[in-house]
């Protein structure tokens, strides 16, 4: 798991990482480049050892890379292991054994509002009075909010777009199964939406519309940005202003979705989660593809699933074609409300005489067809 943890690096510390992050970036850029420069005269794949020599070790001995040296080494070396890892990634994904949408080859980096680096255990140490000492930049304040379980393997520094620095910590732990609930009494299925966050068995999530309540005060940042001269001080102070906006409301986006996926995970035995098309969701233009990005869904479900896998909990995905909403949870029949204009339909009444709320009924029908897919599972093990 990563822990991380808010930092506050000096002036002149803060500095030395903007170099750290630009030597990171051109030792990833100059590895890449001999590659494709390989790749085209038709040599031989340069190997990773091979590759760290000609772009490390003999790049700091020409009057091009010198400055290279200011850097720790083991950041310089695990910028190349980023861009080994992303070949493997490609090559994996071109021979069909890589799982997940297509990888792309890699690309060059260029300077962007986030930027990282990442020291392995011989580039920091923790000291005893609580601050990170990193490499080549000495003892850094951290403002911890939780002991860290045990001696971090990795640690990886990060400026994000405001201008914030973090820490974090890459730490081994194991699983902690929860005590185990009544199945049927507790087992949940989830009918996400945009009308409630979620529909769960019991109880609503009331969508909490982060971006929604903050976009008034980003469109009056983002017009100040717009006017302001290329260049100038006043534009980089405007498009810092821009940028806090937007980590506010991803910082608690994320808070809401790591709060509530915990006490559904507490408070459930299993989950059953509509596997939905979110990219196609959020693809649409208009309003509704904005408030589709602004749930976040596909992070609520990705979470969800590492926090039922890490507490012992069950948690099947339902197919997406599976009618959940159309269905009548009574009687079987599919004869509930379909199409663009079926959305607007809130609640409907099928010929068996049951009365439906659209959102209450789903989750019924995930749960039956979530239980389904869990016994079949089961008895299949």
């Amino acid at each position: 798991m990563r822990y991380n943890e808010r930092i506050y690096p000096t002036a002149r510390q803060q500095r030395d990482l903007a170099r750290f992050f630009g030597c990171a970036r051109v030792v990833y850029n100059d590895g890449l480049r001999e590659r494709r420069r390989a790749w085209r005269n038709g040599e031989p794949f340069i190997s990773d050892a091979t590759l760290q020599k000609m772009v490390i070790t003999t790049g700091k001995k020409t009057p091009e890379r010198e400055w290279l040296r200011e850097a720790p080494s083991v950041a310089l070396v695990q910028s190349l292991q980023d861009l080994h890892a992303a070949y493997r990634n490609f090559f994996a994904s071109k021979r069909g054994v890589r799982q997940g949408p297509k990888s792309a080859p890699p690309r060059m980096k260029k300077k962007s509002g986030r930027q990282s680096i990442r020291f392995t255990r011989n580039g920091f140490r923790l000291r005893g009075n609580g601050r990170l000492f990193v490499a080549k930049l000495g003892d850094v304040r951290v403002r911890w909010s939780r002991p860290l379980p045990c001696t971090p393997s990795s640690v990886t520094v990060v400026k994000d777009a405001a201008g914030r620095y973090f820490a974090s910590f890459v730490v081994e732990i194991e699983d902690e199964p929860l005590s185990e609930l009544d199945m049927e009494e507790t087992d949940t299925g989830i009918d996400l939406g945009l009308s409630s966050y979620a529909v769960l068995r019991g109880r609503k999530i009331i969508s909490p519309k982060f971006f929604r309540r903050q976009e008034k005060k980003l469109r009056r940042a983002q017009r100040k940005l717009s006017r302001c001269q290329k260049g100038s001080n006043n534009r980089r102070k405007a498009k810092l202003a821009v940028a806090k906006v937007h980590a506010r409301i991803a910082d608690r986006r994320r808070d809401f979705i790591e709060q509530e996926t915990t006490r559904i995970v507490r408070e459930s035995q299993a989950c059953y989660l509509e596997d939905l098309n979110v990219r196609g969701m959020g693809s649409r233009k208009g309003k509704r593809g904005k408030s589709v990005h602004d749930q976040a869904l596909g992070m609520f479900a990705r979470t969800l699933e590492a926090k039922c896998a890490r507490y012992g909990r069950g948690f099947v995905k339902v197919d997406r074609w599976f009618p959940s909403t159309q269905m009548c949870s009574a009687c079987g029949s599919i004869e509930g409300p379909k199409g663009q204009e079926g959305l607007r339909i809130r609640s409907w009444t099928c010929s068996c005489g049951s009365l439906h709320d659209r959102d209450g009924n789903a989750e019924i029908n995930l749960r039956a067809e979530g239980r389904r897919i869990l016994a079949a599972g089961t008895a299949e093990k």
